[in-house]
């Protein structure tokens, strides 16, 4: 399985239809995919907070949020999908991380939320880990995180850069025990966590 860096250098070097399987059908299904999850998220999400949207993208979450009142930044490590969403929305701010430097980008201005729905699937556990500890690091005390970070009876490791690497439950809830991440129940097809003392 390819490091971090080489996940993102495929990423910005992907066509844009390779972004999201909703693209293959149209412009319009992409968009709409987007507004649909961002008001699922505003479900959990508390109105107006500060979000960043790490995996961002060319803005197909990140930007449904903002319209719908909440203080968003756009958090990628693709250079090009950063260009992206700035074509698309040039007043939303951006960030570029592979996420576990977000903490030190952001210094003491910890922000409300973490999302994340297009990136931990693509990593190692190793790499995942790394990243996770870095938006955890990134958030306020509770604060929420809501990460595409699945379990499987079956978990394994994606064999590639667009491949879905999946978890065993006890191996991801002490990840959380040793961060300082509360699972949340929720209704949402993604985990909820809030942001507590590691260790607890």
């Amino acid at each position: 399985m390819s490091g971090i860096d080489d996940i993102i250098h495929a990423w910005n070097d992907a066509d844009p239809s390779a972004i999201h399987p909703t693209r293959g059908v149209s412009e319009d299904a992409y968009r709409e995919s987007g507004e649909a999850q961002a008001e699922l998220l505003a479900t959990v999400l508390p109105e107006g907070c500060k979000v960043i949207d790490f995996g961002c993208g060319d803005g197909r979450v990140a930007i449904p949020l903002r319209q719908l009142g909440y203080d968003v930044t756009g958090a990628d490590g693709s250079p090009r999908m950063l260009a992206r969403i700035a074509e698309r929305d040039p007043g939303m701010p951006v960030i570029e991380t592979d996420g576990t430097d977000l903490a030190q980008q952001l210094g003491k201005k910890k922000t409300d939320a973490v999302v994340s729905l297009a990136v931990l699937i693509h990593h190692d556990y190793e790499a995942c880990e790394q990243i996770v500890a870095g938006l955890r690091a990134a958030v306020k005390a509770n604060g929420l995180l809501i990460l595409d970070w699945p379990v499987s009876d079956e978990p394994a490791e994606a064999g590639g850069w667009i491949g879905v690497t999946t978890w065993d439950r006890d191996r991801q809830d002490a990840v959380c025990k040793r961060l300082g991440l509360k699972r949340v129940d929720t209704d949402l097809p993604w985990p909820v966590f809030r942001a507590v003392k590691a260790g607890s």
